[in-house]
């Protein structure tokens, strides 16, 4: 019987090509991987030195080595423990606005059977989503005005619900703006976030309904038992991405309230931005020392979410 035994030569041969095929693989991700370096690697490792230091933009004294200082001194200052607080009460009113509606959107939209009507939702969901986040912001922000905003326009010249001296303060000091800025982000977000949904909901057996009808099973219950527990991934995805971004907002707080601390806009993300880049000589050592604090907060919450969220199974 004749070997099959592989010579050294060819071994050697089928080496060195599978070799080059693993480099010329690496070529490819060269242009990313530089990319991450210069535009994330680089600034997580500048900001972690930033922080140790009493580093000022705009002084001219050179920077010097202060230990666990910012850190110890944010720790203690008082704007940091409400930005913090502001931050988390907006998260708490935005997060389930932004499961739950989509959630409910989604499943509508899934139940359309005509496919051209089902598209045009689909666009129609999404045309928020691709304007752009400033622009988003002031159009809402002259929307709410007080004097000359079309909804307390409607609310008073259309409705006859107030009168001008005792409408809806929706912006500034008061205790509509925050949960007037989740409902932009809610409307903002519909779209995009409804597709998750749609692409869970498209990756259910649709036999599994049909026995579960079978079975006697109404609408609540299919929901509840088959379709929520097959959307899990998708929960988890979503909460732990808009936690992230809601307690880390900042653009919607300062085009809608400006840094006046006194608003409750004013969270942490305002306040490292006002010290890194507006007061004094722009104290952006303290300002990395918060934004670290910051990042340490959330992110031993997203680990106690992915405790929540894990697979039981």
């Amino acid at each position: 019987m004749a070997s099959t035994a592989l010579s050294p030569g060819v071994t050697y041969r089928s080496s060195r090509l599978h070799w080059l095929r693993d480099g010329i693989n690496w070529l490819y991700v060269l242009p990313a991987l530089f990319f991450f370096c210069m535009y994330m690697l680089y600034p997580i490792i500048e900001v972690v030195v930033i922080a140790f230091t009493d580093y000022k933009f705009l002084s001219d004294k050179p920077m010097q080595f202060v230990g666990l200082a910012n850190f110890i001194n944010a720790l203690q200052d008082p704007l940091v423990h409400l930005g913090l607080w502001r931050a988390l009460y907006f998260t708490l009113i935005f997060l389930p606005g932004v499961i739950f509606i989509p959630l409910f959107v989604a499943i509508l939209v899934d139940r359309v059977s005509n496919p051209t009507l089902a598209s045009l939702y689909r666009v129609i969901l999404l045309i928020p989503a691709v304007i752009p986040g400033p622009m988003i912001f002031v159009l809402w922000r002259w929307m709410y005005d007080f004097e000359v905003g079309p909804i307390n326009t409607i609310l008073v010249n259309y409705l006859h619900l107030f009168t001008y001296r005792n409408a809806p303060q929706w912006l500034g000091n008061s205790p509509l703006t925050i949960p007037a800025i989740a409902f932009v982000e809610w409307w903002w977000g519909l779209g995009y976030h409804t597709m998750f949904f749609l692409a869970g909901l498209a990756a259910i057996p649709r036999e599994l309904f049909e026995a579960a009808r079978v079975d006697g099973a109404n609408e609540w219950q299919m929901f509840w038992n088959v379709t929520l527990p097959r959307l899990r991934p998708i929960f988890v995805i979503l909460v732990v991405l808009r936690f992230g971004t809601a307690m880390a907002v900042i653009d919607e707080y300062i085009i809608m309230g400006g840094f006046n601390r006194a608003l409750p806009t004013y969270t942490w993300t305002v306040y490292m931005w006002h010290l890194a880049f507006n007061i004094g000589d722009w104290f952006q050592g303290y300002a990395a020392a918060i934004g670290w604090i910051g990042a340490a907060a959330m992110l031993i919450v997203v680990g106690f979410l992915f405790y929540v969220f894990r697979d039981r199974d």
